[in-house]
Formats: C-alpha cells, sequence, structure tokens
C-alpha cells in the first residue's frame, strides 16, 4: 500500500464525461436520424464539431493510458495486473473514432444521421463496458501500488496535451457539487477563475448542439 493513495477524483470524472457525452450525442443522432429532430446546416457543422472534439480527447486520454499509465501500473504492481484486454479495446477504439469522424464530416454536408447514429451508439456501449472495467480492475491497482508521485506526473502529462477551454468546463459539468467543492479545494483559486473564462463558451457549444435548454452545470447520470 502506498503511503500516500493517488487522487484518483480527476480520471473518474474524465471518464464519466467522456461516457456521458458520447451517449448524449448517440441518443441526439438516433433522433435527428428518426426525424424527431432536425438540424440546420449551422447546427450540423456544431455537432461534427463537437463529436471530432469529443474523439480526439478520448483518443488523447486512452494513448496516455497506454504509453505512460500502463508502464506505471506494470512497473509498481508487476505480475498483480494483466492490463492486454484493457490494451486491445484500446486498439478497437481508433480505427471506431475514425469512422465516427467520417460520418460526422458527411453529417454535416448531407443532413443524414443514420450511419452516424449507428456508430456513436456503438461507441457509447464500447465506452460504457470498457470504462466500468477498467475502474473496477484498475483503480483498486493504482491505488494500492502507485505511488502519489508517479500518479502526478501522468496527470500532467494527461492535462498537457488536453484542451481546457474544453475539459475544465465538461469537469463541472458532469462532477457531483460534493466533487466539484474537492476539486476546488485541492486546485485553488485558479480553477474557479479558469472556470469563470471558459464556462460562458462551453454553454455556447452546448445549446448550439443539443438546444437551448443545454447548458452548465448538467449533471451526469451516475455512472460511477
Amino acid at each position: 500500500m502506498t503511503a500516500t493513495p493517488p487522487e484518483l477524483l480527476g480520471f473518474r470524472i474524465t471518464h464519466r464525461a467522456m461516457r456521458g457525452d458520447a451517449r448524449r450525442l448517440a441518443v441526439l443522432a438516433t433522433e435527428l436520424a428518426a426525424g424527431r429532430q432536425s438540424a440546420t446546416p449551422a447546427r450540423a457543422s456544431a455537432i461534427a464539431a463537437f463529436i471530432a472534439t469529443l474523439n480526439h480527447g478520448i483518443h488523447h486520454h486512452h494513448t496516455m493510458e497506454d504509453e505512460l499509465l500502463w508502464p506505471v501500473i506494470e512497473r509498481s504492481a508487476g505480475a498483480e495486473v494483466d492490463l492486454r484486454d484493457l490494451s486491445d479495446d484500446h486498439a478497437e477504439l481508433d480505427p471506431l473514432l475514425a469512422e465516427i469522424n467520417g460520418q460526422a464530416a458527411a453529417f454535416a454536408s448531407t443532413g443524414d444521421a443514420s450511419a452516424l447514429a449507428r456508430s456513436l451508439t456503438r461507441l457509447a456501449d464500447m465506452l460504457d463496458e470498457h470504462i466500468s472495467e477498467e475502474e473496477r480492475l484498475i483503480f483498486p491497482i493504482i491505488t494500492r501500488y502507485v505511488s502519489a508521485a508517479d500518479w502526478n506526473t501522468v496527470e500532467a502529462a494527461v492535462r498537457k496535451g488536453g484542451n481546457p477551454r474544453i475539459d475544465l468546463p465538461r469537469i463541472e459539468q458532469y462532477a457531483r457539487p460534493e466533487e466539484m467543492a474537492r476539486l476546488r479545494g485541492l486546485a485553488g483559486p485558479v480553477l474557479v477563475l479558469m472556470l469563470s473564462l471558459f464556462r460562458r463558451g462551453h454553454r455556447r457549444r452546448e445549446r448550439a448542439v443539443f438546444g437551448p435548454s443545454a447548458g452548465v452545470p448538467a449533471r451526469a447520470p451516475r455512472h460511477g
């Protein structure tokens, strides 16, 4: 057991946000394909851009896990962990993300969301299964064997490759109130300042994609 267990809250909320946004997009695309919602050219372009941003974040996150986190876990826990199945899941994700990006661009041009709806539903289902399994298997191993210093190095690398303009308001959107209070305590005034700078743009993107009622905070389904 490590002396000071790593703080996993940021990863947990990031996982929740990826699952939540993928599922919301899958539902939206299904509604569009069935004719229960409509999209102007501007809305279709906003949806395609939102999808591309989400997919970039998913790709970056699992790449950092493969390249940085998995070696840390293997070095710390040794024979206690087998990461091959999770890595195989990551390898399956990349072709699907590329396929969805192409379908989103086509949807922005044609307005036909049928293929996009099917692929986004598959992505949402994959993320639900993969992330649930990853957290069940890996989070206890990290807590038991990985040092806080090693974990902080991984988190810093993940943040460096991210986009705080996108990432921070999404964390606020998907964090539960008690989690947000904890994050503010950990990050201090800088988090409050950055959220105040980025919140309005996030709300604007949400409304452009999901409609006038979308905004922040819009608390996530309780995926864990």
